[in-house]
């Protein structure tokens, strides 16, 4: 955000309250106060540019790199790149703001830009009024086309074999999200629609609305809620089961999941998501069928298991207190953003505002954070004179099919590659459940396991809190740091809930961090 705005960031429900869903609602604000026309004279329309670059367009942008993580420099300036997808041998993403769709090779290093021909944001001057187009998704089909979305209402397709485009105007108002059926028939939603929508991709004209069809989704569960608040967030089709799951939202005060039954033609599935989970944004499904979603209003991400009915909530781990240059303050949020599934299984989703891209085994329940090694001090609460703090603003990531990972820095001008072949240095072991009684505390058994050297601190956060905090309850661990040459330590975790805490389950995460990755299990705790 802007300077002039950075009171604000001292909650950080209006970060969230702008953030979520990429509605983005930050990006109209910032530019409001950032580009409005200069009063007078040249120096003022030459500090507003200046002003919107370093904000929009990245701050002495270089690749930074960690041992897993290596950023691309895109080659040229101020692309703002946000949906991005890989297939065998590219990247392709496409460029907010230029209005490009970019491709990076594997094997060359090299890229290729290609010009999309409707984007009114390159048309638009940077300090005058900024402007872009949101492309949220970007997904490549089985024949090796290219598609995303467009906020104009449009999704585009790009064919690799003749490099020409297909724009299709669609009924859904900022269309935000992409997928396919067995058919190679696509699904789709819009960030300003209550609607999921259909795509029979045979009947579908370049330039017309051809071969779409709207279905309503029922909106009885938000009776008494500004309509304009209500907007639809998560989508996945569950290809094994002819399944289609959306969701839908009003940002802290109700969430609801809905299951499409293909083969009928009807909703056959209504979920009622808890009250602190009401920003369901990404959304996928995992090899045994359950749904796993990402809360883009919390550090939360959750399964739905449909058979058993239930939700089970797990937490990232605290935000950094790197992002707000050395203490973490009491209201921040990682906010998991949008999440898929890996060929091996593995869930993978990315904290906005927790600057990682995370894997979840949902087997071992283990989670691996990855840290970004770039920020960007003006998406942060940084105090004066830091030089360390910020974000990168990692919006969206694909997955390749030997499971790399490469995601988009919006604000950063860079895509950056997350190596998965390297071997994180530990492993970390604990008990499954624990139950433990108000009034008493329990001793957790931590242990890591070391492949190699190993130098990091303790970490420990749960589902007590929306931002992954304990909260009241405390948690102690006999060590704070650890070292370990190769083999294994035990570290013990001394929790003792909160008395005020309701009975019931939660998850705690314990592990250990250095500054490139960390690690945690989740250990389910039963408050009786």
């Amino acid at each position: 955000m802007p300077s002039s705005s950075r009171t604000s960031r001292s909650s950080s429900k209006k970060i969230i309250t702008y953030a979520i869903i990429g509605i983005l609602a930050v990006t109209a604000v910032s530019v409001l106060v950032l580009a409005r026309p200069p009063s007078s004279g040249v120096n003022n329309e030459e500090e507003a540019l200046q002003k919107f670059q370093e904000l929009w367009c990245g701050r002495d942008v270089r690749p930074n790199s960690n041992t897993y993580v290596t950023e691309v420099v895109l080659p040229s300036d101020c692309q703002m790149p946000v949906g991005i997808a890989v297939d065998s041998g590219q990247v392709w993403y496409v460029s907010a703001k230029r209005g490009l769709l970019g491709s990076y090779g594997l094997a060359d290093n090299k890229f290729n830009q290609y010009i999309i021909p409707e984007w009114p944001s390159r048309e638009q001057p940077f300090a005058k009024f900024a402007s872009w187009s949101m492309p949220w998704t970007v997904e490549v089909d089985k024949s090796g086309n290219i598609w995303f979305t467009d906020q104009n209402d449009a999704i585009w397709r790009f064919n690799k074999a003749s490099e020409s485009f297909d724009m299709f105007n669609v009924f859904a108002s900022y269309p935000s999200a992409i997928d396919f059926d067995e058919n190679g028939n696509i699904y789709f939603i819009g960030i300003n629609s209550k609607s999921l929508y259909f795509g029979d991709v045979s009947k579908m004209k370049n330039g017309t609305s051809d071969g779409f069809t709207e279905i309503p989704l029922p909106l009885d569960g938000f009776s008494g809620i500004n309509p304009q608040l209500v907007t639809s967030g998560a989508l996945v089709v569950d290809n094994k089961r002819n399944d289609v799951w959306v969701s839908l939202l009003a940002f802290e005060q109700k969430g609801q999941i809905f299951r499409y039954d293909i083969d009928t033609g009807k909703l056959d599935r209504t979920v009622d998501l808890p009250a602190d989970l009401s920003s369901p944004v990404g959304a996928a499904i995992d090899n045994l069928g359950n749904l796993w979603v990402a809360d883009h209003g919390t550090s939360i991400f959750f399964r739905y298991d449909p058979a058993q009915d239930k939700i089970t909530k797990f937490a990232t781990s605290v935000a950094s207190p790197k992002i707000y240059g050395g203490t973490t303050p009491p209201n921040a949020y990682t906010l998991p953003y949008w999440i898929a599934t890996g060929r091996d299984g593995s869930l993978w989703f990315n904290e906005h505002f927790g600057n990682k891209i995370a894997r979840f085994d949902p087997e071992k329940l283990t989670l691996t954070e990855y840290w970004i090694p770039s920020q960007n001090k003006n998406w942060a609460a940084c105090p004066p004179g830091s030089t360390t703090c910020g974000l990168a603003n990692a919006l969206k990531f694909g997955l390749s099919p030997d499971n790399q990972a490469w995601f988009s820095e919006w604000t950063e001008n860079k895509i950056a590659k997350l190596d998965t072949a390297k071997q994180v240095p530990i492993e970390v072991l604990a008990p499954d459940e624990v139950t433990i009684a108000k009034g008493d505390s329990s001793e957790i058994k931590v242990t890591i396991n070391a492949a190699r050297d190993f130098s990091g601190k303790m970490m420990a956060a749960g589902t007590f809190m929306p931002n992954g905090m304990l909260g009241n309850s405390t948690g102690i661990f006999s060590e704070d740091s650890v070292s370990i040459s190769g083999g294994s330590k035990q570290v013990s975790f001394t929790f003792t809930p909160a008395e005020a805490l309701t009975a019931g389950q939660y998850v705690l995460m314990v592990g250990a961090g250095d500054d490139d990755v960390s690690v945690l299990k989740a250990v389910k705790v039963k408050i009786v």
